[in-house]
């Protein structure tokens, strides 16, 4: 008998309104037929951290989301959450997560007197 093809999941990523301390998503994961929702916090220093700056805060969101669908079924993905619970359950989160080296460059080089670098 063939494998069943496993096609990929629809992540639709919808935006709050923003916080002082940072922003509010709601999450959609499947189609009409199969659709979860999730509510997921992020915080600005989190962000921060994780991107170096580079992107949207709705880009991380995808791609955490990206992430935890290679670990476990949509349905087992919390209904409710803060992007840094996910560190927890996936130890490997962070290292998957943060940008290599293209993104790295992105900003501007820093002396250790904080002005910048000429080349």
């Amino acid at each position: 008998m063939p494998k069943k093809k496993i096609l990929p999941i629809t992540i639709k990523v919808q935006k709050q309104d923003p916080t002082d301390e940072g922003w509010q998503f709601v999450v959609w994961l499947g189609d009409e037929e199969a659709r979860t929702e999730h509510i997921v916090t992020l915080d600005r220093e989190y962000w921060d951290r994780l991107t170096k700056s580079v992107g949207t805060p709705a880009d991380i969101i995808k791609k955490s989301f990206e992430f935890l669908l290679k670990k476990e079924p949509q349905e087992a993905i919390l209904k409710s959450f803060d992007l840094r619970v996910i560190r927890r359950h996936f130890p490997d989160f962070e290292k998957e997560i943060i940008p290599e080296e293209p993104y790295l460059e992105a900003r501007p080089a820093l002396s250790y007197k904080g002005k910048k670098k000429h080349k």
